[in-house]
């Protein structure tokens, strides 16, 4: 695979201020108690991937105290949400997030991507008279490893759409922030129960196999590329210290930067793991993707280039590169196989402090990530307004979607 980052890196054109600066940041300015509001409402009560109930119905109460309706259950998901705006023409879609993370809550941000992204298409409907197509709001559940849009593309949500956007905070700024593909692997493996000590002759060891492959994805660990990753957890070691287990289990993330890196370094695991079964004559059930698998992001360097000049002035972008690749993984980058698409980052907490912890949790609900949440929709929403508006814009960010599309042949 290829994307737009692999061609020689530029820094993204000059342009003067954007022609609607000053109305898009009196709407955010209007809409900011609502946006802050709804971010905090979010981070105080979380919810969990496909459990987002009373998150989209948040989402969907602010959108219609502002006259847009919003459907909840939409694309065939209970937590899913749409709404749009607009006279048709070319559409773009603005993408939503809202789910948390199990106990330490929403320590990824997802509160403010909620919040940015209601502020960006209110500000896009107001203005839209400018511009002209089409606006959506994609709620997407089950981002943290549930897949949610693999399952909204399944239902043809992205369908006819121009362009995606979406921002994700973070301790940094990034225009052409990017993500590693990701794969699932859940392996069981099954032996033979005897007791531990009165006839361990007459067991086949099942935890033995769960060690043997945790250390054999280990020895692979030392031998990838640097930006692919393997990680993973023993999620059963048996029942008591005097039974042979019968049954042991693991679960292994696999990630790449490429496609093609990522099929390569899954075989690899694979092999590691059914090689513990046979050398501790046991037997293993090995399953891939029992949720969606995530592809690495491809960052439309076209549409990130004019989010980057957009937001000039305000926030100041290192410039795209392949070495950037970020080590988290998101099912942004299965939208982004399907139409052009970016996920650029927006710090909205101080650097050292990092995502999926409970510190970056606290910071959502600071003034440097009110800040990042008028800073990401005003970003987002000229940048839509410019998609909308500018046939050869459109042309552009197409020309280099199918040119990373070649890649993928």
């Amino acid at each position: 695979m290829t994307t737009a980052l692999d061609h020689d890196a530029v820094a993204p054109p000059e342009r003067e201020a954007h022609p609607l600066a000053a109305r898009v940041d009196e709407v955010l300015t209007g809409l900011l108690p609502d946006l802050r509001q709804l971010a905090d409402e979010l981070h105080d009560d979380p919810e969990t991937a496909y459990e987002e109930h009373r998150s989209a119905a948040r989402v969907a109460a602010l959108l219609e105290r502002h006259g847009v309706a919003a459907q909840v259950g939409a694309f065939g998901l209970p937590t899913a949400l749409h709404a749009n705006a607009g006279d048709g023409g070319p559409r773009v879609a603005i993408l939503a997030e809202y789910d948390a993370l199990p106990d330490i809550g929403h320590a990824c941000g997802h509160n403010l991507i909620a919040a940015t992204a209601v502020g960006a298409f209110l500000a896009v409907r107001e203005l839209l008279e400018h511009a002209g197509g089409t606006v959506e709001l994609i709620g997407s559940p089950a981002e943290e490893g549930g897949g949610g849009k693999q399952r909204i593309i399944d239902a043809g949500g992205f369908e006819g759409v121009a362009a995606a956007v979406m921002v994700h905070p973070g301790n940094r700024d990034r225009a052409y922030g990017s993500g590693l593909g990701m794969r699932h692997v859940e392996v069981t493996y099954r032996g033979v129960e005897a007791h531990a000590s009165a006839a361990p002759e007459r067991g086949y060891n099942a935890l033995d196999a769960v060690v043997t492959a945790y250390q054999s994805v280990a020895q692979v660990r030392q031998h990838i590329l640097p930006t692919d990753r393997v990680h993973g957890i023993i999620t059963d070691g048996g029942q008591a210290p005097n039974i042979v287990p019968g049954r042991a289990a693991a679960h292994f993330f696999v990630r790449s930067a490429t496609i093609d890196g990522l099929e390569a370094l899954s075989e690899r695991v694979d092999a590691a793991l059914r090689g513990a079964a046979i050398s501790t004559g046991t037997e293993a059930e090995i399953v891939w993707d029992r949720l969606p698998a995530y592809l690495p992001v491809n960052v439309n360097q076209a549409l990130a280039d004019r989010f980057a000049a957009n937001l000039r002035g305000r926030r100041e972008f290192p410039p795209p590169s392949p070495a950037a690749t970020g080590g988290g993984s998101t099912d942004l980058g299965n939208v982004s196989h399907v139409v052009p698409a970016i996920h650029p980052n927006i710090a909205t907490a101080p650097e050292g402090i990092g995502a999926h912890t409970a510190a970056f949790a606290a910071t959502t609900l600071q003034p440097l990530a009110t800040q990042g949440v008028l800073d990401a929709a005003f970003g987002l929403a000229t940048t839509v307004l410019d998609v909308l508006g500018d046939a050869e814009l459109r042309a552009a960010i197409a020309a280099d979607f199918e040119a990373s599309r070649e890649g993928d042949a």
